[in-house]
């Protein structure tokens, strides 16, 4: 059996200020509604740079501290897809959308009323919930389960 696999290397981030929490309203088709921002780990690059990067091309912030708080992965064809995540509630500059979606600030009170994608309560658990540190979504009997570790 290899020890090795392909592996597709993004990062998400959690930037919060106060109870609200910044997100995306992506429009791509494959995953569409309210997110984290992020985006793909370039080769080379440490997980930390990609994250500062990536946060200041999708949302205009420079962020400042960012904490590792656990992974999300799930498989691909030929391997595994890794999401390295982040948080933070250090930041400046000013806020900036992308192509990819309009970024906006919305209160934890206020999930229940947009178009969250599928996932993000469960995400949210993994990033905040110091007992955790592993979102995976695993195939069984041909469908996608989550398995939080």
């Amino acid at each position: 059996m290899a020890r090795t696999e392909q592996v597709e290397l993004t990062c998400l981030c959690m930037i919060t200020k106060g109870d609200m929490v910044l997100l995306q309203n992506r429009v791509k088709k494959d995953w569409k509604g309210y997110t984290l921002p992020g985006g793909h780990i370039e080769p080379g690059e440490s997980f930390v740079d990609a994250v500062i990067r990536e946060m200041k091309e999708e949302t205009g912030l420079e962020i400042k501290h960012p904490k590792l708080c656990g992974i999300k992965q799930f498989p691909i064809e030929g391997g595994r897809y890794l999401v390295v995540l982040f948080k933070t509630d250090e930041f400046e500059g000013e806020l900036v959308s992308s192509e990819e979606g309009q970024m906006e600030w919305i209160s934890r009170s206020e999930l229940e009323q947009v178009n969250i994608v599928e996932d993000l309560p469960e995400l949210f658990r993994v990033m905040e919930d110091d007992s955790l540190t592993e979102f995976q979504y695993v195939i069984e009997n041909g469908e996608w389960k989550v398995v939080l570790k």
